[in-house]
């Protein structure tokens, strides 16, 4: 699809109330495969290669991957067709370009899912640090390209997906990173990088939309900021999965969607914990 004259990767099946998937940085579409026939039983899935990434475009610009744009782009699919609201669910990167659309374009959305996803780094010199260890980051993706970086991404014990998962299912997401633009991964570091989001703690308690935050229990970092989160949102529900560590949709794919699932098709129950 054409967005903002750029080309989009879009994949849409399943029917049913629209849910858009995000996925998260050196991910695609095909992040999604385990769970989407799961969701796609009771929604209208609707999954998008975000700028830089999978089959999408890879502009030279890294203006141009900003999560300004992203939500812009995001709009501008809604748009194209013809969705005047969509549940989102955000992982990662991702989580932070959904958050990005919500608070930007409130009324575009319905309900909110967000896993292992962050409102932003509150401390300005930490923000700082961060800008400055992904550039030097994208620097080695240009020099060295795509399967040298994506090994040393890989080392990363927050990225180790739980001891149970399958050699199969870990050959699967090191393929599908492997597919990546060096370009693509390295201006999206530079454009929607941890760094260079915008902090968006205060503006949470006036999101008024139900909101599902999924974590994994080997995750703590992402449990602390889930649990402050939770307190901040008016219509939060918090879910820690058990074995499962920072991709939870990986580790659980079973639980994360009937999570997914319970949330999209309940009342709104406010500031709860699930299990």
């Amino acid at each position: 699809m054409r967005l903002n004259d750029l080309e989009f990767h879009v994949e849409i099946d399943g029917d049913g109330p629209p849910l858009l998937l995000l996925h998260g940085f050196t991910g695609s579409v095909r992040a999604w495969d385990d769970v989407r026939p799961g969701l796609a039983a009771r929604a209208r899935v609707i999954s998008i290669d975000l700028i830089g990434h999978g089959r999408s475009a890879v502009p030279a610009d890294p203006a141009r991957y900003s999560l300004d744009w992203a939500a812009r782009d995001l709009t501008a699919l809604l748009d194209a067709l013809g969705l005047e609201t969509v549940d989102v669910l955000g992982y990662s990167m991702g989580g932070r370009v959904a958050l990005h659309l919500a608070l930007q374009a409130p009324e575009r959305i319905a309900k909110l899912i967000l896993e292992s996803a962050s409102p932003g780094i509150a401390d300005d010199a930490e923000r700082v640090q961060r800008i400055a260890s992904d550039d030097a980051l994208a620097q080695r993706i240009e020099q060295h390209g795509v399967e040298r970086f994506v090994a040393e991404w890989e080392r990363q014990p927050l990225l180790e997906p739980a001891p149970h998962v399958s050699a199969a299912a870990r050959n699967q997401q090191h393929v599908q990173r492997l597919r990546n633009d060096p370009t693509g991964l390295a201006n999206s570091l530079r454009g929607m990088g941890a760094g260079q989001q915008t902090p968006l703690w205060s503006a949470l308690p006036d999101f008024g939309r139900p909101a599902l935050l999924i974590v994994g229990e080997r995750d703590p970092r992402y449990r602390q900021i889930g649990e402050r989160m939770r307190a901040l949102l008016p219509e939060a529900e918090l879910a820690i999965v058990p074995a499962a560590g920072h991709t939870v949709h990986l580790d659980q794919p079973v639980r994360f969607v009937e999570l997914v699932r319970a949330h999209r098709f309940a009342e709104a129950r406010s500031n709860r914990y699930l299990c």
